[in-house]
């Protein structure tokens, strides 16, 4: 079985509640149809419901109607989430008024059912811009209790079975945080290891990436990923991470037993965790290109909720791999 195979057997296992704010956008609604078919998920809808269910109609998408369908201008519990927004937002001064129009906003909205409990986590970016999907969940949802940054995995299937957990390999950051401090660094792989447990399925072996593996550089910036491996390993101690250390050192046998003697994960990383975002975006797109592999994601990892962002150019199937995505990041978090 291939891993989205797995990905979405998961899925209907754990009976999440995902909310897709962009209910009228066509892409996003032939997905729901698709995901409620294959019982990935339970769906809400964000938008006009007579335009969700004209749309549906002239689609042939009868799976629609088993969807929850959320108007974001009337709903029977408009007020609670006002309440709850201000609450949320008044050191920043928010009046209820303000609150009051946010609230009709379906991403605002998206995450503020997370917050009160009633969606497990959201998928949007169809029809939005990063920023515009992401802004409401930095101030409502916000992070995970100890991270206090957000960052993107990769999940990587490589061709060649030899590397990784059988051509499986997870890689951050390469989406979000451009130059991480030793502590956002130690934050990322821990993050990124919950992430491989959630979605991948199998236990993490984390390597720190550097130009230097155990001392043989001298540098800031290897000094950099020597404390953020001693920060991650404090963090989860129940996870297996190493470094620093160079790629080759990570993932080739006699390499890591050479460079570094003794260590576990020196040789058989299945995660590669980049000093920079420069260095993660570099490697990801060109093992994706010269290996031929394929990148899943990036998986937004962090966040106190699931929330993942689509490109706008995605196509149906990619909106429903990252529902059942997003919905084993759900059922992993409730763990």
């Amino acid at each position: 079985m291939d891993l989205i195979n797995k990905i979405k057997e998961n899925a209907k296992k754990h009976d999440m509640r995902i909310v897709l704010p962009e209910g009228t956008e066509i892409r996003t609604l032939t997905a729901a149809n698709q995901i409620i078919e294959e019982n990935l998920a339970r769906i809400i809808l964000i938008g006009n419901p007579q335009t969700i269910n004209q749309l549906a109609k002239d689609n042939g998408l009868l799976s629609i109607d088993k969807a929850i369908i959320l108007d974001p201008i009337s709903h029977e519990k408009k007020d609670e989430y006002i309440d709850l927004l201000v609450d949320i937002r008044k050191s920043k001064g928010l009046s209820r008024e303000d609150a009051s129009k946010l609230v009709e906003d379906p991403l605002y909205l998206a995450v503020l059912m997370i917050k009160a409990g009633d969606a497990d986590g959201e998928v949007a970016g169809a029809d939005n811009a990063t920023g515009d999907v992401l802004r409401p969940a930095f101030q409502i949802v916000k992070t995970l209790p100890g991270i206090s940054v957000v960052s993107g995995a990769f999940i990587m299937i490589l061709k060649d079975k030899e590397f990784g957990e059988d051509g499986l390999m997870v890689f951050a950051d390469c989406a979000v945080h451009p130059n991480p401090t030793a502590k956002e660094l130690a934050e990322i792989a821990v993050a990124t290891g919950h992430t491989t447990r959630a979605i991948a399925g199998f236990e993490p072996k984390i390597a720190m990436l550097s130009f230097s593996t155990k001392g043989s550089a001298k540098h800031e910036m290897v000094d950099k990923v020597v404390e953020a491996t001693k920060i991650a390993k404090e963090m989860a101690p129940d996870m297996m991470i190493d470094g620093e250390m160079q790629s080759d050192a990570a993932i080739i046998p006699a390499i890591g037993q050479s460079k570094a003697p003794g260590s576990k994960i020196a040789g058989h990383a299945n995660v590669l965790v980049f000093p920079t975002l420069e260095t993660g975006n570099i490697a990801y797109k060109l093992v994706q290109r010269l290996a031929h592999a394929e990148a899943i994601g990036p998986v937004l990892q962090g966040m106190a909720a699931p929330i993942n962002d689509l490109s706008r150019g995605c196509s149906v199937s990619d909106i429903v791999n990252l529902v059942a995505i997003t919905a084993n990041q759900a059922a992993g978090m409730k763990k």
